[in-house]
């Protein structure tokens, strides 16, 4: 896998990157760790929604422990959720963006975003835009929070306390694989830059369907400490060796541990809901919590994974064996065209 070190070199040389990090695990082996630009194997970096299939992985952990189940009413766990048309929702209609809270109040601040109770107390009392399950749309921040206290609720623990006990330390990873940063470990969180024409492109974009511009993601959003270190887990900081490995560990055994059986993996990565989502305009199928396809638009049935508005990627493939991972210090929003470049390099 030269090429691939070879291709970030250049990218990061060229000044189209400014650090990457790309990490491949084939049949539960490592077989590419590459780094390029001065970025750290081990440094963390955010990722903005590619860490939603991370907060995914966490429920599906849980639901093989049998703390749920994915036809859990959210408001049997959190009975405030249940408000507004809301009760019939599941932990399935969450993972699958068919809540139909898709988003954040009017007037939330990025301050607001790091305050776990106000941002759960509000988007209990929201009112769905449709009946819960009928539709999807891109739940792009109120992912993390429903799931993330459906967690809270079921565990009695923060999500990213379970992410360390359940996932990260049973694999090795603690120190690379967060949602919320730990005071501690912000220090070694990478660095991010803006993309040129970033700036332009958020103030031609207006609100984003569900988010208003404010608090669209950029590279001073990822940098910001009060952010990394509190629990938004519609988005992660991760080392791209981390979350391969976590992808790894879901399609089969790695350094001893596997974390779902085959039975539930096929579950969770079988397409749950096709639709056309209601922000976007375009035609989307979910997995339970995953993107169905590669991040370069090729859709084989056996791929799952996510992508970042970053332009960050992590994805497998239940049939090759293969976990991709791609983490990047340029903020280059909406651009995939790094991860277009890597993934005909993977073979």
């Amino acid at each position: 896998m030269n090429t691939i070190q070879k291709t970030i070199d250049t990218l990061v040389e060229s000044g189209v990157e400014s650090g990457v990090q790309v990490a491949v695990y084939r049949h539960g082996e490592l077989v590419v760790d590459a780094t390029a630009g001065p970025l750290a194997a081990s440094a963390p970096v955010y990722s903005a929604s590619t860490g939603k299939a991370v907060t995914s992985t966490v429920v599906h952990v849980l639901v093989a422990r049998g703390a749920l189940s994915y036809d859990t009413p959210i408001a049997s766990l959190w009975p405030e959720f249940g408000a507004h048309g809301k009760s019939a929702a599941t932990v399935r209609h969450a993972l699958t963006h068919t809540v139909g809270v898709p988003a954040v109040p009017d007037g939330t601040t990025i301050e607001d975003l790091c305050d776990w109770d106000g941002m759960c107390r509000a988007i209990a009392d929201s009112t769905p835009w449709w009946e819960p399950g009928t539709r999807t749309g891109y739940h792009s921040q109120t992912f993390g929070w429903i799931l993330g206290e459906v967690v809270r609720r079921a565990t009695g623990k923060p999500i990213s306390q379970v992410l360390r006990e359940e996932i990260a330390e049973p694999l090795g990873i603690a120190d690379e694989l967060y949602l919320g940063v730990p005071v501690a470990a912000l220090d070694r969180v990478a660095t991010l830059d803006d993309a040129p024409g970033n700036a332009a492109m958020l103030a031609a974009m207006g609100d984003f369907p569900g988010t208003p511009r404010g608090l669209l993601p950029d590279a001073a959003y990822g940098n910001r400490r009060d952010v990394l270190a509190a629990d938004i887990p519609a988005g992660g900081t991760f080392s791209a060796r981390a979350v391969a490995k976590m992808y790894a560990a879901l399609l089969g055994e790695v350094d001893g541990v596997r974390l779902l059986s085959q039975e539930q993996l096929d579950a969770a990565t079988a397409p749950a809901f096709t639709g056309i989502d209601q922000l976007m305009g375009n035609p989307v199928t979910w997995a339970l919590g995953y993107a169905k396809g590669r991040p370069d638009g090729s859709f084989p049935d056996s791929s799952f994974g996510m992508v970042g508005i970053n332009g960050s990627a992590a994805f497998a493939d239940t049939s090759s064996g293969l976990a991709f991972a791609l983490t990047k210090t340029r903020f280059s929003m909406g651009d995939i065209s790094t991860v277009q470049q890597l993934l005909p390099l993977l073979g």
